[in-house]
């Protein structure tokens, strides 16, 4: 078996360690992406592709892992060419998964999502449904954590969404709430009595909540604007929208930002600076 991806970031990456471990062919292909993608990749032991047509005609499954603003035109791109599984691994609503698939061979597609930290390697647990969704599955042979839980495009997609309304929901109110306690001078004691409530373990991984928000900004705000396309079937996204807009202002003050900080109060300061 040989499996492709496209887009070569930190989730490609992961995975590709981990695979190429359990002895399964990688293949990508970095045309039009960053210098770091390309040596990434190649790092990592992966057989790099002259294009991506190339990619396409190479792999028995290929996952797309890029910026949900990319979703749909990746799929456009490679699916002439792509006669296997089409795994659409984005942060994006069930709508663009449909959207997507119109564009792969019919009933190819899989609907994935991840839902945990892809720091955890294959260990991370990815949901999966779709017609092909099994066969997908069969990628645990090579240590991966998926789980298939339903046949239907647009069920994975859709809980990540749920996942992500109240993770970075959550993330948004931390941010402010903070920067609001840091300029009082009251930040740790506001740490102190949240744990009190919300259990020992919560600084720590409020703090790293804080750190991430401020590294993928610009990411978030796009998987913001697709949580709340796909809220709006349902009730109208008051929060998620806020959620969204956030993400788009944080972006705004702090710009792009390489490497994950390591003292949240370098943000807020950064962020104070930037307001004015």
């Amino acid at each position: 078996m040989k499996l492709g991806f496209i887009g070569f970031g930190e989730v490609a990456q992961t995975l590709s360690n981990g695979l190429i471990d359990h002895g399964l062919k990688v293949l990508t292909c970095t045309d039009g992406r960053s210098h770091k993608s390309a040596e990434s990749a190649k790092s990592t032991g992966v057989y790099l592709c002259s294009t991506y047509s190339e990619l396409a005609k190479s792999c028995d499954i290929l996952l797309s892992a890029v910026i949900p603003a990319e979703a749909v035109n990746v799929a456009k791109n490679v699916g002439k060419n792509f006669n296997g599984i089409y795994v659409d691994l984005n942060n994006v609503s069930p709508a663009t998964i449909n959207e997507a698939s119109t564009y792969i061979a019919e009933g190819y597609t899989v609907d994935a999502a991840i839902m945990g930290s892809i720091k955890n390697g294959l260990k991370t647990p990815i949901i999966a449904s779709g017609p092909r969704a099994e066969i997908f599955a069969e990628l645990k042979n090579y240590g991966m954590n998926i789980e298939v839980i339903g046949s239907q495009l647009g069920q994975a997609s859709g809980l990540k969404m749920l996942r992500s309304a109240y993770t970075k929901g959550v993330s948004a109110l931390l941010f402010e709430s903070f920067y609001a306690a840091f300029q009082m001078g009251l930040d740790e004691i506001l740490w102190r009595y949240l744990s009190q409530t919300e259990g020992s373990n919560f600084k720590d991984s409020s703090v790293s909540r804080l750190k991430s928000s401020t590294l993928h900004s610009h990411r978030r705000a796009q998987e913001m604007e697709e949580v709340s396309k796909f809220l709006s079937k349902y009730e109208d996204p008051l929060v998620t929208r806020a959620t969204s807009e956030f993400f788009h202002h944080l972006h705004d003050k702090l710009g792009y930002i390489s490497e994950k900080p390591t003292d949240y109060r370098d943000v807020f300061r950064k962020f104070k600076k930037n307001s004015f």
